[in-house]
């Protein structure tokens, strides 16, 4: 088998979260590859693996005389064109068995929420024999108050659902939250959708105006109960640990290694019960 996270988020968001799996990597002699697969990305603080780029650069979609896209539409286009010519990505794959590769994706949500091209480039992968956990990453301090937690919220739940595949929602640069804003992000972490709207129904009129709107999304919220949050503190080692377990077991990662029997235990074959001579 082979490995693979999916990295999504806000732009910017991949490479911050890559650096610091990467770095953790490094302390635990892990090794970790990286798929750059964001057309627009500018400069990495490390080297990829493979990087889409040199198929297709978002430059070259929006200034293209006949495409004419602009930046939303020139990053469909290059993932539709790296789909297209998927062998050039699975040569720079290869074929090694066990790897284990963080692939970094563009920062546009609707390719995750409803469109179809990262549904597809899954598919891909999971026919290359990867077992693939989606990492939605949002910044903790956009989710410090009830209506953007709301939604954030929504936006997870979109993608989980569009995706389809293993999943974990993390809420990034928690260092940077004042304590204050951390315990009222606590309240957060597992979304009810009943304190959201507690604390999103202000009096304001325009709260009035669409309440039976914030209701009916508190409603599918609660209805799906998919989404949950996990915090990530990168000056917080144990943390880091915890949240990358935390994926490794969600796409099985080290359960097909092989059993380490200790050199010093043997096992005295003669005995039918499995005891030593000594009882």
């Amino acid at each position: 088998m082979r490995y693979a996270q999916l990295v999504m988020g806000p732009a910017g968001s991949g490479k911050f979260y890559t650096i610091i799996v990467l770095r953790h990597a490094a302390d635990e002699r892990k090794t970790i590859d990286v798929v750059n697969l964001d057309p627009a990305a500018e400069y990495f603080d490390y080297q990829p693996m493979a990087d889409i780029r040199e198929l297709i650069h978002l430059d070259d979609a929006m200034e293209d005389e006949e495409l004419k896209f602009g930046p939303n539409g020139g990053l469909v286009f290059c993932m539709e064109y790296l789909l297209e010519n998927r062998d050039w990505l699975e040569e720079q794959l290869g074929d090694a068995d066990d790897d284990y590769i963080l692939f970094d994706c563009p920062g546009q949500i609707e390719l995750y929420t409803h469109m179809k091209v990262m549904c597809q480039l899954i598919e891909q992968l999971q026919q290359w024999n990867f077992r693939i956990c989606g990492v939605f990453l949002i910044d903790s301090q956009f989710m410090v108050d009830g209506a953007k937690f709301l939604s954030g919220t929504m936006a997870a739940l979109s993608v989980m659902v569009n995706l389809e595949i293993p999943h974990i929602n993390i809420l990034t640069k928690m260092d940077l939250l004042s304590k204050t804003a951390r315990n009222q992000l606590d309240s957060f972490l597992e979304p009810d959708p009943h304190s959201l709207l507690a604390d999103v129904h202000n009096g304001s009129k325009w709260s009035q105006k669409y309440r039976s709107l914030t209701e009916s999304i508190g409603n599918i919220i609660e209805d799906y109960s998919l989404v949950k949050f996990y915090p990530l503190n990168m000056k917080d080692e144990e943390n880091v640990a915890d949240l990358l377990l935390t994926i490794d077991n969600m796409i099985q990662y080290g359960e097909e290694a092989d059993v380490k029997i200790r050199d010093d235990f043997e096992c005295d074959d003669d005995d039918e019960n499995g005891r030593t001579d000594n009882g």
